[in-house]
């Protein structure tokens, strides 16, 4: 498939899921042209002014009503709900984990009164940014996400984990666990126990080869938010791409590494 056919394609379903959404009649874009957009920008996993050149020098004429660079991302940032509807059902069983994304370098921290990224560890190693909090199903596509500041202890992610309370028992580790308490539904898993729990780690991978995802260049919260949105709606949308296909035992393989731009 070439990347003019992915495209396309893309659009094409993109635009059949999102038919209840009307085009405010001063718009430019289809609400589905925004969306899938935004998913390209989060696939090709570069900086703005990057992936606009190429979307205008490559396929321009496949949005031949493109607006000014710093108007589409605006779009991106105020629809950014849109995708909300790409988000996997939850299961039976859930798992969690939380994945630091780099904003800045160490050195630049302070610089600027406006910075949304703070100081945290991730990975054995000192980052300023913030933590993505991702809750998959036992196929791996993500039912819900929250980001905090990199200095956030992983039981702050624990309303995300609550709110599936009724739908999935969410496998996570021992840093997910509270002296006051955890939430009912979360099975907190030490080294060792229940390697189904490697699968969010399968994802997290995906994210970070793929999409580039360890490190963004986001300077304000609500565009950094969006970033995240329309990653987590294209890994949803790539990694069922031909459906889910389990094995004899039940293990759904996941790639997107054939969809990178």
């Amino acid at each position: 498939m070439t990347t003019l056919d992915f495209i396309t394609e893309l659009f094409c379903r993109v635009d059949d899921a999102m038919t209840g959404i009307p085009k405010h009649t001063q718009a430019v874009l289809w609400p589905s042209e925004i969306v899938t957009l935004g998913m390209l920008h989060a696939l090709k996993g570069v900086g703005n002014r990057a992936f606009y050149r190429w979307l205008t020098r490559d396929y321009g004429g496949l949005f031949p009503r493109l607006p000014e660079r710093t108007r589409l991302f605006r779009l991106f940032s105020t629809h950014r709900a849109w995708t909300f509807q790409f988000l996997a059902k939850p299961t039976l069983l859930g798992i969690v984990d939380s994945f630091g994304i780099e904003l800045i370098h160490p050195v630049r921290e302070g610089r600027s009164p406006r910075q949304i990224g703070r100081k945290g560890v991730s990975n054995h190693r000192w980052i300023v940014g913030g933590k993505l909090c991702l809750v998959v199903n036992h196929l791996g596509g993500i039912t819900g996400w929250v980001w905090a500041p990199a200095n956030a202890h992983d039981t702050w992610f624990h309303p995300i984990i609550e709110a599936f309370k009724d739908w999935m028992v969410v496998l996570g580790d021992t840093g997910f666990h509270a002296g006051a308490g955890d939430p009912p539904n979360l099975k907190v898993c030490v080294r060792g126990e229940w390697n189904d729990r490697m699968l969010i780690e399968t994802v997290l991978s995906m994210l970070t080869l793929v999409s580039h995802f360890k490190k963004v260049m986001h300077r304000v919260a609500d565009y950094f938010e969006a970033r995240l949105a329309f990653t987590v709606a294209i890994f949803n949308f790539l990694v069922q791409w031909q459906g889910w296909q389990p094995d004899a035992d039940g293990f759904v393989s996941l790639s997107i590494a054939d969809f990178s731009l």
